[in-house]
């Protein structure tokens, strides 16, 4: 399924203000398809593995501390060529300069508080998948990872 798949989720800052539903009608309208989603709290020993990618870069603590916050909502997206029209639907990090339409520009408070999540490869996002969903939570769905 790698190609139709992405991991998605929605932030702690637009979880806490409401958003949540908006944003997930906007993905729906958009053509993606919620295959998994999970109301999660994330530990910090979750967000720093998590967000491991970005252990050396200058704004990880910073983020980790935001993922930590409070509840979020994960998803298993799929739709063709998902991880691509995921990054083009939710837009530019800093909702300043998202595009008109993207969900960052809607519904993001900052750069910091970006109200959602997109991973950035194919391979990301099967890692991510993973990191939320059981494969057996999947495989009732009817997706299954590449081993």
């Amino acid at each position: 399924m790698s190609g139709n798949l992405t991991f998605a989720m929605i932030k702690p800052d637009a979880v806490e203000s409401g958003k949540s539903g908006a944003i997930i009608a906007h993905l729906q309208e958009q053509g993606f398809l919620v295959r998994a989603m999970r109301l999660v709290r994330l530990t910090r020993p979750e967000a720093e593995a998590f967000y491991e990618v970005h252990r050396e870069r200058p704004f990880y603590g910073e983020l980790v501390e935001f993922m930590i916050s409070g509840p979020a909502i994960a998803m298993a997206l799929q739709s063709s060529d998902a991880v691509a029209g995921w990054r083009t639907a939710i837009g530019a990090t800093d909702p300043a300069e998202a595009a008109e339409g993207t969900i960052r520009r809607e519904f993001a408070e900052s750069k910091g508080r970006n109200a959602v999540h997109g991973s950035d490869s194919d391979e990301n996002a099967l890692r991510e998948v993973a990191f939320f969903f059981p494969e057996r939570e999947l495989a009732l769905l009817g997706v299954h990872l590449p081993a």
